[in-house]
């Protein structure tokens, strides 16, 4: 059984790998990456190192070749480039012949408002359209993308949010990793849809805990959308990012990431990592 995984030189991807090396040989395992000078590493330990490009579909006719069973991780972009990456990647396994997709999705995606929910829906609806049996993994929120909020309050910074009382699954990457890795090699996942949430924390239970595990107050600073980017500007972030980070607080506050679940039990045979020990094991790799 040969087993593929694209992005597999990304944070994800390459937890992912490192999770799926533990279990299978390395034999049976392939990856698709942009950049395949990026993965030699992972050819050093004995996997198959393909070159495809979600933006030029025909490089993924080889890359999927003789693939039983795919990884497609979500790509990076804004909402209408993604659309059209995830669905190069839909139709190639299609054509490939893959007989299994496992899909890292968003937390409630069809029914989501949050802002980038659409290219999840579309790469949905695009899978279950071809037949080929599936796995949608519906990630939270990574704990990793609160880094620079984490690095802040360490600095002294108060925790900035206009994300009010909307509440979170985060959970650390490893374990979204940990997941995708026991849906590839596992029996009886085809067709399923996982919401893969942490327990429910708004921002200041978060940063509570943070400073739980560091030994000192982390006060938290509610503020409007205006200001929040106002913030973010000041801190050096492009533009263009603004907004995205803008409308992701706004998400947050709507509740689109409030999806209450145990699948992470489920998929993986243990309970997610306890939020003390997620940020102190996040705090141990950033230091």
């Amino acid at each position: 059984m040969k087993i593929l995984v694209t992005g597999a030189t990304g944070k994800l991807g390459s937890k992912v790998v490192d999770s799926l090396l533990k279990s299978i040989p390395a034999s049976d395992l392939a990856v698709s990456v942009r950049k395949p000078e990026k993965a030699e590493g992972l050819r050093s330990r004995g996997v198959e190192v393909r070159q495809g490009d979600f933006d030029h579909p025909e490089s993924l006719d080889h890359a999927f070749s003789g693939v039983d069973r795919l990884l497609i991780i979500s790509a990076d972009g804004d909402n209408d480039t993604r659309v059209l990456q995830h669905t190069h990647a839909v139709e190639a396994a299609e054509r490939a012949g893959v007989k299994f997709i496992a899909y890292t999705s968003l937390a409630n995606a069809q029914e989501s408002k949050n802002v980038m929910a659409p290219p999840h829906v579309a790469a949905e609806d695009a899978i279950i359209k071809t037949g080929i049996p599936y796995s949608f993994l519906r990630n939270n929120w990574y704990l990793e993308n609160e880094i620079g909020s984490i690095q802040g309050a360490i600095a002294g910074s108060p925790w900035v949010t206009s994300a009010g009382l909307g509440k979170v699954g985060w959970a650390l990457q490893q374990d979204y990793a940990d997941a995708a890795a026991a849906v590839l090699i596992g029996n009886g996942h085809e067709n399923t849809v996982y919401e893969l949430s942490g327990p429910l924390l708004t921002q200041e239970e978060l940063a509570l805990a943070l400073g739980h595990v560091l030994g000192k107050e982390i006060p938290v600073q509610q503020v409007g959308d205006e200001e929040y980017a106002q913030i973010m500007k000041g801190l050096g972030l492009p533009d263009f990012v603004i907004p995205i980070v803008v409308g992701i607080q706004g998400s947050i506050r709507n509740g689109s990431l409030e999806v209450e679940s145990t699948d992470f039990e489920k998929v993986l045979g243990r309970p997610v990592t306890p939020i003390n020990e997620a940020l102190a094991r996040l705090l141990h790799a950033i230091s």
